[in-house]
């Protein structure tokens, strides 16, 4: 019989048309006590039973999620369908992480942040506030992410602004363009955003916060 660390109780709850079991550890781990109850997950497949990782308050796993390493998954944070979370991450408070999404090494999800699709989080990079990363962004150092008219959200090589995802080099292209937009550019609005826009790149380029 293998070395368990946790075992999968009868309590249960329903999560996205999902059964998830709130999991007890087996044996002492971390900052992690036997005896002590965690979050919920769907399957074994959710959680290592190696390393350090642990899903725990009202957390969730579930789909082919995959938290191994010693990630902490914690709060109300969903990680789910086939992410995989990885190294010394952290997700917490109403983080989402979903897709084929990756986060890894020492970076933090958290807040009500979202992490979907093909995108990558790693290293020491921290995804907070209301940021969505999605697409293939990806992200190494700490993700800027603020409201001026729309949501901004920037990364390593994404800037998704409102419901528009560019790489850096083509929001340069087009802020030099004469592109015609919805936002007519000699407009009050479109100057904003542009400010906005072209700020946002100068910052990342210098790497400061804002």
């Amino acid at each position: 019989m293998k070395n368990l660390k946790y075992i999968l109780t009868k309590e249960s709850i329903r999560f996205g048309g999902r059964t998830l079991y709130r999991i007890k550890a087996l044996k002492d781990f971390s900052d992690v006590k036997a005896g002590y109850l965690g979050g919920y997950i769907e399957k074994e497949l959710n959680l290592s039973q190696g390393g350090n990782c642990w899903v725990r308050d009202n957390a969730v796993v579930l789909g082919n999620a995959r938290v191994r390493d010693n990630v902490v998954v914690r709060d109300y944070a969903v990680v789910r369908d086939y992410a995989v979370v990885l190294g010394n991450a952290v997700v917490r408070d109403y983080a989402w992480v979903r897709g084929n999404a990756k986060v890894r090494n020492y970076a933090v999800v958290r807040d009500n942040a979202w992490v979907r699709d093909n995108a990558v989080i790693s290293d020491n990079a921290w995804v907070s506030g209301n940021a969505k990363v999605r697409g293939n962004a990806i992200a190494t150092k700490k993700v800027i992410t603020f409201m001026n008219i729309y949501m901004l959200t920037m990364t390593d090589n994404h800037i998704r602004y409102g419901c528009i995802q560019k790489t850096i080099g083509e929001w340069r292209l087009f802020l030099d363009s004469n592109e015609v937009i919805e936002t007519k550019r000699d407009t009050d609005k479109f100057k904003a955003i542009e400010s906005t826009l072209r700020k946002a790149i100068s910052m990342w380029e210098n790497d400061k916060d804002f």
